[in-house]
């Protein structure tokens, strides 16, 4: 792996959108997480021990969109217009989509992987005891592709 000797420009800073228009954006992010067979069972049966696993990975995912700049240090405020967050279930695992919108001078990227990322966070958090295995471990449990899926910008 390589290593960082030393970085010769370790500034950081707000990009100044001031200049740009207000623009229609909208973008929408993804990523999954792996789970044992029976976790997938009780989340969909309703049965796990901290309560509704997808309700609540919604709220957190609403949450973390709507805070993104608290998180992401040079990532602008924007007016967030909608929120659409989905989940689905495949071989394995449950998939989480998060669509972003707003009307501003900045894309929303960051706030639909944010929402994703947190999303996912959520799931593993809510079922971790169920996960582990007799050394406290996850074998199975692994979050993956997080990834932005399409973005908008414009009508």
């Amino acid at each position: 792996m390589a290593e960082f000797t030393h970085i010769k420009n370790d500034r950081a800073q707000m990009v100044d959108i001031s200049n740009k228009g207000d623009v229609v954006r909208e973008a929408t992010a993804s990523g999954r997480i792996y789970l044992r067979p029976e976790t997938l069972a009780a989340i969909r049966e309703g049965t796990v021990v901290k309560g509704n696993v997808l309700a609540t990975a919604r709220v957190a995912a609403t949450l973390s969109v709507k805070n993104t700049p608290a998180l992401i240090p040079m990532c602008h405020s924007i007016p967030i217009s909608a929120i659409t967050v989905d989940f689905t279930e495949g071989d394995g695992f449950i998939e989480t989509s998060v669509m972003v919108k707003s009307t501003g001078k900045t894309g929303v990227e960051m706030e639909a992987l944010t929402g994703v990322s947190v999303a996912l966070l959520t799931v593993w958090d809510m079922v971790k005891s169920a996960e582990k295995d007799k050394d406290g471990q996850y074998p199975v449990t692994r979050i993956e592709a997080i990834r932005v899926v399409e973005k908008k910008k414009g009508k």
